[in-house]
């Protein structure tokens, strides 16, 4: 059998020892003190969990609903779903750089601003035949009844989609933006 030698424990190896040592104990103190309370309070003040969790909001879940949707569809008739931020409703005379989207039910144009690396959006318009690109990489999703499409959107310039794209010339509705640089 082979015998291993012990190696004198260097004065680093020392103090990383005793910094562990010390964060342990903290760490047991801490969960002691949170399970039975500390020594002097009422059954009341004993457990802090409860009185945090009595008195403060509950959690906060993201789930990638576009704020103030509401608002937009009563104002603009614009139905936004849900998305991861970067890509968001802007005036359309805000500048420039925007995605532009037109649609045969609508006077104005429908313009988003992109930011970021990449971003996605859900939504809803009706009737979108052209949309203009800005320096993103950018696809949508649209649907004709049942049927599903997908566009690539050309950067810079306007791309046919929707019912100028189709050969029976059907009215689409867009479902879902994707933008990456």
């Amino acid at each position: 059998m082979r015998k291993y030698s012990e190696t004198p424990a260097t004065p680093q190896r020392r103090r990383l020892a005793r910094r562990a040592l010390g964060v342990a104990a903290v760490g047991a103190l801490a969960w002691i003190t949170v399970t039975a309370g500390l020594p002097g309070r009422s059954s009341q003040e004993a457990n802090p969990t409860e009185l945090v969790v009595d008195g403060a909001p509950g959690y906060a879940v993201e789930t990638f609903d576009y704020p103030g949707a509401d608002k937009i569809l009563a104002e603009k008739k614009i139905v936004l779903k849900r998305g991861d931020g970067h890509i968001t409703l802007a005036d359309c005379a805000s500048g420039t750089g925007l995605l532009e989207i037109m649609a045969r039910n609508r006077a104005d144009r429908i313009c988003f601003r992109v930011v970021g690396n990449s971003g996605w959006l859900t939504m809803e318009i009706t009737a979108v035949y052209a949309i203009k690109g800005n320096d993103y990489t950018t696809a949508v999703d649209m649907t004709v009844g049942a049927e599903e499409k997908s566009f690539d959107v050309a950067k810079n310039t306007w791309t046919a989609v929707g019912e100028t794209a189709d050969p029976e010339g059907r009215e689409h509705l867009l479902v879902e933006i994707r933008s990456s640089k």
